[in-house]
């Protein structure tokens, strides 16, 4: 039903059908909800959405604020602004302007903390296989600092790759995990947003800058949905696969190689290849 509502966030979704859909009594499911998640369905959907409309306007600038409030259920932008400003306390173009991000990742968190409890408790070894990562060159963007900031980066990363005709349809989105936010004080984490290209690099007043993943004997292993859950497809493979195998983690930082990307698709069903480096001296064969 978490599948369905954020899949749809477009429709409109009536209460009654989405108790049919999780196959519960439309007399008490959304108390059941409730109980469940810690939040309301409806306040799961108003936040489903806005979060989405918060993506668009931040990294979709070609969207106008007209469609990404049709996009969300409203019949205006005026009433698609008011509700917008209820919740964040600024107005959608003021938004687009000047994200705050801060306020934003604290706002949204009872919805992050809801996908999460759908999640199996038990670890699941994903499917891994064994794979040689080519050597390539990229143009790169460097966060460094406070990781809620890492959307105005983003953004900036964005913005040079249109100047620069390098969209994601025909040049590869690699991010560098140099720093695991998880352990890393925030003044020292470090993320770098990467595009495969093999254009000269100008100064930039973004601070694009040109370097080469090395070629790598990896872990590939795909993990769907949402970056906040990037971690439940990974620790699995240090945890259960590397033991079991004998493989051991190589001398550089996990890869990710971006295949599709929220908002464009439904969060839930964003694709990420995940490289993480071996020691050459591993073992071979694939499980």
């Amino acid at each position: 039903m978490i599948a369905h509502i954020d899949a749809n966030l477009s429709s409109e979704l009536d209460g009654a059908a989405l108790a049919d859909i999780a196959a519960y009594s439309r007399f008490h499911f959304h108390r059941q909800f409730a109980a469940l998640f810690g939040l309301g369905v409806a306040k799961y959907i108003q936040l489903a959405r806005f979060h989405r409309a918060t993506q668009q306007l931040a990294f979709r600038q070609q969207e106008s604020i007209l469609d990404i409030a049709l996009d969300c259920g409203f019949e205006s932008p005026e009433a698609f602004s008011r509700a917008f400003k209820r919740l964040h306390g600024q107005s959608p173009s003021a938004f687009r302007k000047s994200p705050q991000w801060d306020e934003t990742q604290t706002l949204y968190q009872p919805l992050f903390q809801a996908r999460s409890k759908t999640m199996p408790k038990a670890a699941i070894v994903p499917d891994i296989e064994i794979v040689d990562f080519p050597q390539t060159r990229v143009a790169t963007l460097r966060h460094l600092g406070n990781p809620a900031r890492l959307g105005d980066s983003i953004r900036s990363f964005i913005a040079w790759r249109k100047r620069h005709s390098l969209p994601p349809q025909k040049c590869a989105t690699y991010n560098i995990v140099c720093s695991n936010p998880d352990d890393t004080p925030p003044e020292d984490f470090k993320f770098d947003l990467c595009v495969a290209t093999h254009i000269a690099i100008a100064q930039n007043p973004e601070g694009i800058f040109e370097q080469t993943i090395p070629a790598l004997r990896c872990a590939r292993v795909r993990h769907t949905g949402p970056d906040h859950t990037l971690n439940d497809t990974i620790m699995p493979v240090f945890a259960h696969w590397m033991p079991k195998t004998g493989e051991t983690a190589g001398d550089y930082p996990i890869i990710f190689h971006r295949l599709s990307l929220f908002p464009d698709i439904p969060e839930q069903q964003a694709v990420t290849d995940i490289y993480i480096p071996l020691a050459q001296s591993g073992k071979t064969r694939d499980l």
